[in-house]
């Protein structure tokens, strides 16, 4: 009995000692940097240095509630920019990727510094990538939130916001459904690629979609395209058939008519059309997120 006040000093010292490594090392950073193999999870906030490449062998696993924030590069080293690369630190993904929240624990991808800029970070660069799945996830200040080149890519459920681009891809094997794109330059912008892209919701970008070259086995349906500071629609010089977007929500008004925000054949004449027609009168509910971020 009352032992524990009995116990000497030279006991307690060592155990108090281990509480404050502990607590040391929990505060410690998780930064990753270089080129990266076999199977990872992350949780908690994990920092990115400089391009990180996660090589054919990795299966990378976000837990719910993860941040991975990207750290501007050292001085003078601006990484990897020539195509498919952009400026700034960005993870390279050869292998595999699950990021799965939940609606009370979304994965955050953004930029180190809260308050940097749009462009800030490069991208989740996803290079011949077997599977890439996004669910419950939120991206902020990226140059291109998610690029995916040659790729199978699920992105569902999920906030883009304040990006140069949202959603970028080339030759991809791509399903976007039910994600939220807001206050980007570009909401999804695509060359080539097989994308199915359904039940989303556009606020407030500069430009809803952008088509730059032969869209191929597309389909773009139930999307509601909000009100955009510069056009719904612009089609690429490499875009010389018409597009089917049929059975959308467009908004405009009879002050600012459609025909003001698209950027096609009706413009230029080498270019196909966006053919829009029918269109839905009003989104539909099950359009956008069933959450709130």
């Amino acid at each position: 009995m009352y032992s524990f006040y009995l116990t000497p000093l030279r006991y307690l010292i060592p155990g108090l000692l281990c509480l404050l490594l502990v607590g040391c090392l929990t505060d410690k950073k998780k930064i990753v940097s270089g080129v990266l193999h076999g199977d990872l999870v992350w949780q908690g906030d994990v920092f990115v240095a400089g391009d990180v490449v996660l090589e054919e062998d990795v299966k990378l696993t976000i837990l719910p509630g993860t941040r991975v924030l990207f750290m501007a590069p050292e001085t003078g080293n601006r990484g990897w920019v020539d195509h498919p690369h952009f400026p700034g630190s960005e993870l390279i993904i050869k292998g595999q990727i699950h990021a799965v929240g939940t609606p009370l624990e979304p994965i955050l991808f953004a930029a180190a510094d809260p308050s940097a800029p749009a462009g800030f970070w490069g991208a989740i660069n996803l290079v011949g990538s077997q599977e890439a799945v996004f669910e419950y996830c939120m991206f902020r200040q990226a140059d291109s939130a998610v690029h995916s080149w040659d790729s199978a890519v699920y992105i569902e459920q999920s906030v883009f916001e304040d990006n140069l681009v949202g959603i970028r891809f080339n030759d991809s094997e791509i399903l976007i459904e039910h994600n939220l794109l807001r206050n980007n330059h570009t909401g999804i912008r695509f060359h080539l690629g097989a994308p199915v892209i359904c039940q989303n919701e556009f606020l407030n970008n500069s430009v809803n979609l952008f088509v730059t070259s032969h869209p191929r086995d597309y389909h773009i349906e139930n999307n509601s395209f909000g009100e955009p500071e510069e056009y719904h629609v612009v089609f690429g010089e490499e875009v010389p058939k018409d597009v089917n977007l049929f059975r959308n929500f467009w908004w405009q008004t009879d002050v600012q008519p459609m025909a003001t925000l698209i950027y096609d054949g009706r413009r230029s004449s080498y270019l196909g059309r966006a053919m829009i027609e029918p269109f839905l009168n009003k989104p539909t509910p099950q359009v956008g997120l069933s959450w709130n971020p």
